[in-house]
């Protein structure tokens, strides 16, 4: 029995195998257990194994691809258009031996393990961001309760923790808030520890000081983007990289005409919202970004969001350019005018 291509369903405990042979025939269908994945690929020659690109995809394409095997990992929702009917674990695994096949179709590269170490940095600092703005939304709403209103943003916490040294909220409801203060303090202790670490992993790194100097980027969108972009080069041209990442208008066109609408939001969510923060900041921060001719003549006709959504758009082209080619990003210099 030859195994030419292996579709694997990933899972927590059980995976799903399906196998084909040179020929197409189908060889293979079985089941396996965690423990039984690696002695089992340890006897297989080595063929070709599809995966979708899921929680723990990256490890196992690091194992497998030690023992001989070629690996290629697949987004899942590319995957979708290959199953039949009922969707069960084999028939995941069939839909993905026979996109893994596929000539146009588009792969994930394999992370390496300090990539991944980079990323756990990054989803425990949002995890705690997260945590520390339901901390201070829920004290403003029960002080609210009481009657105090203050403007919003975590920069003017401040406001809101003077009110729990006077009497606007009597016992004991004024010692539980006192605790909800001290939790957001905590959290903001542990946010700047993974800062910290973040800034540390960026001044070790070529790559994500050379994106740094982009305005808008810094220490945090580099490194972001540096430990989740495995190979630039796998995209074509910036804008691939940049649809990739959900910037780019969803189009609807037609018969000839162009009809575009919002961004498409797809892809990483995490990276697109960073860059859109930084724009704004580049917006309001950078004279390099204000003196440029492009975002005065967008901000003169539409709103500043949607600048700032146009210009991360930019800035992620610069970034691939970057990455793809080795370069250094390099100031425009102003056209002189008679």
């Amino acid at each position: 029995m030859q195994i030419a291509t292996i579709g694997v369903d990933l899972a927590k405990h059980v995976f799903q195998l399906h196998g084909v042979g040179p020929d197409g025939q189908v060889v293979l269908r079985q089941k396996l257990r965690r423990t039984q994945m690696m002695a089992f690929f340890a006897k297989l020659p080595a063929c070709l194994i599809g995966m979708e690109a899921c929680a723990t995809a990256h490890h196992w394409a690091r194992e497998l691809s030690a023992l001989g095997h070629e690996i290629r990992l697949m987004p899942a929702h590319y995957v979708k258009a290959y199953l039949k009917r009922g969707k069960n674990d084999a028939a995941d695994a069939e839909a993905i031996c026979e996109a893994v096949t596929r000539p146009t179709m588009r792969f994930v590269a394999v992370k390496s393990r300090e990539q991944q170490a980079v990323l756990v940095m990054h989803r425990t600092r949002d995890l705690l961001v997260r945590q520390r703005t339901q901390a201070a939304n829920s004290l403003r709403s029960l002080l609210a309760e009481f009657g105090v209103a203050e403007a919003q943003g975590i920069c003017h916490l401040g406001r809101l923790r003077a009110h729990l040294e006077t009497d606007t909220v009597p016992e004991p409801g004024r010692k539980i808030l006192a605790l909800l203060a001290e939790q957001i303090d905590e959290l903001e202790k542990r946010i700047g520890q993974v800062d910290a670490e973040i800034l540390a992993w960026h001044r070790a790194n070529q790559t994500s000081q050379r994106l740094a100097k982009i305005p808008g980027v810094g220490p945090l969108i580099a490194s972001a983007i540096v430990a989740t972009v495995a190979d630039a080069t796998v995209f074509r041209s910036g804008r691939e990289f940049s649809a990739w990442l959900g910037l780019v208008p969803r189009q609807n066109s037609s018969g000839g005409k162009q009809r575009l609408g919002r961004i498409t939001h797809q892809g990483d969510g995490y990276i697109r919202r960073l860059l859109i923060m930084g724009a704004q900041s580049a917006l309001l921060g950078s004279r390099e970004v204000k003196a440029n001719g492009w975002v005065q003549g967008l901000l003169s006709r539409y709103a500043r969001l949607k600048v700032a959504v146009a210009l991360a758009n930019k800035m992620a082209r610069i970034i691939w350019a970057l990455m793809a080619k080795g370069d250094v990003y390099r100031p425009a210099t102003a056209v002189p005018t008679a």
